[in-house]
């Protein structure tokens, strides 16, 4: 229990209850990794037993860092980003930051504000999804010399560092799967690829490959649908419905994949066997459902931890480097695409 006989508890308690100096407890605080485990264990149980808070306001106002990193995502709606944002925020964490998110639902202007409102509050660095951001938002990123970083969508020439994958190669990896099982009649599903170059990329990387192969989408079979389960499964269901239905259909992520899924099945479908689905993300419980999804895995939990990482010792040691990490992509071939 907190000690509630003293209402004012500062650092200077916490260190002669944990038996150290100042300089310690404060360095356990910012830098975790310099103080020995049972010293901070100790420093620990002190904090909790006197109810200690720190003072960031004052910290800050005096030039020490705030512990905290805003990670401004598209959407916290769907398991989309869940993988990555629960690898990034333990990333953070190892390093002594706690880690603040935004969403900005797809809006760059949206995205721009979060990161303002971040910087207000005085957090030590900021990580963005993908390489599309406004000119606004990268300078003020830059005026202010704050360390950032780009999650998702790998780029050679990021102009933030950036740890992610290569969204066009996933795209090609996907459509090649499906042409090398003799599909030819392919239809396709993806978000709207507007402030989306993760999604954008990937399109890119689909069309390439069936124009190559000599493919010409069918208008009819290409759809676009928002990361919502029940809405792809309407739109797939219209296109499935159709007499001259596609012997495939690839989505440009597993959320739309699953909805394709379900409704395949519910208008009496085999998958694969009267359709086949291929999705890319291989998000969690995309290998469980039946039948277990293909799809192109991105390896979102090692994204978050390196660019976590990444992120934190930038901060730690005062630089603002480029660092650009290509996180590999890899076929998962299960059960909802076959050959025809």
């Amino acid at each position: 229990m907190p000690d509630i006989n003293n209402q004012k508890v500062d650092i200077f308690a916490v260190a002669k209850a944990a038996k150290t100096s100042i300089s310690t407890v404060s360095r356990s605080f910012n830098h975790p990794q310099k103080v020995k485990p049972a010293t901070r264990k100790r420093i620990d149980r002190a904090v909790r037993k006197l109810g200690y808070i720190r003072n960031r306001a004052a910290q800050t106002m005096h030039g020490i860092r705030s512990g905290t990193i805003g990670l401004i995502v598209p959407t916290i709606d769907h398991a989309i980003f869940s993988e990555l944002m629960q690898a990034f925020a333990r990333s953070v964490e190892d390093h002594g930051f706690s880690m603040l998110v935004a969403p900005h639902g797809y809006d760059l202007e949206k995205e721009y504000a979060s990161a303002r409102k971040f910087l207000e509050h005085r957090v030590d660095g900021i990580a963005l999804i993908g390489q599309e951001h406004s000119e606004e938002t990268y300078h003020l990123l830059e005026s202010n010399r704050t360390p950032a970083i780009s999650i998702w969508n790998y780029d050679a020439a990021s102009r933030l560092s950036c740890v992610g994958a290569d969204n066009v190669a996933a795209g090609r990896l996907a459509a090649q799967c499906l042409l090398d099982h003799g599909h030819r009649d392919i239809g396709l599903m993806f978000p709207p690829l507007a402030g989306n170059d993760r999604g954008a990329g990937r399109h890119a990387g689909v069309r390439q490959t069936l124009e190559r192969a000599g493919i010409s989408l069918r208008p009819e079979w290409v759809v676009e649908s928002p990361y919502s389960l029940s809405e792809a499964k309407r739109h797939a269901i219209d296109m499935l419905r159709r007499p001259d239905r596609p012997s495939a259909i690839l989505c440009g992520n597993d959320v739309l994949a699953v909805g394709t899924i379900y409704a395949a099945q519910s208008i009496g479908l085999n998958v694969p066997r009267d359709v086949s689905v291929m999705g890319i993300g291989d998000f969690k419980g995309s290998e469980d459902m039946h039948p277990a999804l293909s799809t192109v895995r991105l390896p979102a939990k090692k994204i978050g931890h390196l660019a976590g990482d990444i992120l934190a010792v930038s901060v730690i040691e005062g630089h603002t480097r480029t660092t650009r990490v290509n996180c590999p992509i890899s076929l998962k071939l299960r059960n909802s695409c076959a050959a025809i």
